[in-house]
């Protein structure tokens, strides 16, 4: 808007990988809350081929924050230019521009440029803004930097399942199963305590403690919940030894004779403590499929829960 400040700021990382590596990180929508922190769930609304507009959740202070944002793709200069629409207040308007510049076969650096308005510019909101935005940056950053840096062993590092059930229940009683998980210390034998919390409508945020094989592990999540569309989405922000990233869905989607439940589940493997958890000899082949089975085991055990809760309370033909 015309007559308002617009304040600037630049990033720049060294990124030990190519420079063709970076951009793809970078350009994979749907991986983004899988390799960035602040990320925690992206929508794809619309692609023309070069651009794209996302429904994008993220953490900024410790607050959830959700807005639309176009990004434009130039894979050949390696380029995303973004911006973004209704942001999260105080901000007024953000947008910007990723440049990757390979210096060499397995050197990249990485700038990010970007601008900002803040609503009624406000001294505390500006100083709110300036702070958060350079964090989330610099956070961002870090990740790509972390992640691009392994990108030999990347597909090794990425692991993505699902598992689905059969349900002769009404969709409403599946879905409020699975959104009711404050109960779940009482219902499921594997969760001893979990801590809920709904500041607004449809997002939660959870502290759950399961019992393993390895023992107790404490997990903290965020989960973003669209009861008209039977989705709960989750990312884990506090994750157990083994693990340096987790996100997932729930669907719960109806038919004429019950519901299927699919859960999707992405995780990326924390290769340096692999040995501490598994023991001497371990490898990323011994962590894929130790995680598989822990967690598939655990949301199997969960959706057969559900399914009872279901078809006990409302029988269908």
């Amino acid at each position: 808007m015309s007559g308002e400040r617009v304040d600037r700021a630049t990033h720049h990382v060294r990124v030990a990988a190519p420079a063709g590596v970076v951009y793809a990180v970078l350009a994979d929508t749907a991986k983004l809350p899988l390799y960035f922190s602040p990320s925690v769930h992206v929508e794809r609304l619309e692609f023309n081929g070069e651009g794209e507009r996302l429904r994008m959740w993220s953490l900024m202070d410790g607050q959830l924050k959700s807005w639309t944002s176009w990004r434009h793709l130039d894979p050949v200069e390696r380029r995303i230019v973004f911006r973004q629409e209704l942001p999260p207040p105080p901000l007024g308007s953000m947008a910007g521009v990723l440049s990757i510049r390979g210096n060499g076969p397995h050197d990249t650096e990485l700038q990010l440029q970007y601008g900002y308005t803040v609503t009624d510019d406000l001294p505390d909101d500006a100083a709110w803004v300036e702070r958060v935005a350079g964090l989330i940056s610099r956070t961002q950053l870090a990740d790509l930097k972390s992640f691009a840096e392994r990108w030999t062993r990347l597909d090794e590092l990425v692991l993505s399942f699902e598992d689905s059930m059969r349900i002769k229940g009404p969709a409403e009683l599946v879905y409020d199963f699975l959104y009711r998980a404050g109960d779940w210390p009482q219902l499921v034998p594997h969760v001893t305590r979990v801590g809920l919390t709904e500041d607004a409508p449809g997002v939660q945020r959870m502290t759950m403690e399961t019992r393993t094989e390895n023992g107790s592990h404490t997990t903290e999540s965020v989960r973003i919940c669209f009861p008209h569309a039977g989705r709960i989405i989750y990312k884990h922000i506090a994750t157990p030894a083994l693990l340096a990233a987790h996100t997932g869905e729930w669907s719960v989607v109806p038919d004429e004779r019950g519901v299927t439940v699919t859960a999707k589940q992405s995780v990326v493997l924390r290769e340096e403590n692999i040995t501490a958890v598994l023991g001497q000899g371990a490898d990323l082949a011994h962590a894929r499929r130790h995680v598989r089975a822990a967690l598939g085991r655990n949301c199997l055990a969960l959706l057969t829960l559900t399914k009872q809760h279901a078809e006990s309370a409302v029988p269908m033909l």
